[in-house]
């Protein structure tokens, strides 16, 4: 199987070459990945959208996590990571759907994973139901939203935990609306100042958004 290669940059975000994804993650190089956030509006209320991983993921399986995200191969530029939005979720949009909240270093160690990224991270204002998710099962068993404000609470540890709605995809089950209570372990650990900051963005974004 051929290996994927991905671009390595120092702390100064100069390139460095590229290396295979599984020495970065050994080695902590730095890399790019792309996120993208879905985020809907309800009665002035925002409203977040996470997908929970797949039970089989080698890395944070069944958690919570970025509505879409993955890496920047080396020969792909920031456009070309819509892709990973279409081929995890089944959402087709174009690049300039997207906002852009920010370019975010940052870096969680979990074992041997030693994970320095250079995010480019992206707001998608969503307007669909949950019909509109076409889920890539061996990555994505369901999505969940939760509102804005609750999910900041249990960041900033008012709350314990808080009831998300959502789906779940079963093989040989029908897909069923569920309702999943989940505390900050339950989600991906993204650093906590990663999701204070893009929380804040998705709120000033969202703004303007009827």
């Amino acid at each position: 199987m051929e290996q994927e290669l991905l671009r390595i940059f120092n702390e100064k975000r100069e390139p460095m070459g590229t290396a295979p994804r599984e020495e970065i993650h050994r080695k902590g190089y730095w890399h790019e990945t792309f996120h993208c956030w879905f985020a809907g509006k309800e009665k002035g209320k925002i409203f977040l959208y996470f997908q929970l991983r797949s039970a089989n993921k080698k890395d944070y399986p069944d958690m919570l996590d970025i509505t879409a995200a993955g890496h920047l191969l080396a020969d792909e530029s920031v456009k070309d990571g819509i892709r990973e939005v279409e081929e995890e979720i089944g959402v087709s949009l174009m690049f300039s759907e997207l906002k852009l909240l920010d370019i975010i270093d940052y870096s969680v160690t979990n074992g041997e994973l030693h994970d320095n990224e250079i995010a480019h991270v992206f707001l998608y204002p969503f307007h669909g139901t949950s019909s509109d998710f076409v889920l890539q099962k061996e990555e994505v068993s369901g999505i969940y939203r939760t509102e804005l404000a609750a999910f900041n609470e249990l960041i900033e540890g008012v709350r314990k935990e808080i009831v998300m709605e959502g789906f779940e995809e079963i093989p040989d089950e029908s897909r069923n609306d569920k309702q999943l209570t989940a505390g900050m372990e339950r989600f991906v650990p993204h650093e906590d100042s990663y999701y204070k900051s893009v929380l804040t963005l998705i709120e000033q974004k969202m703004a303007d958004v009827l």
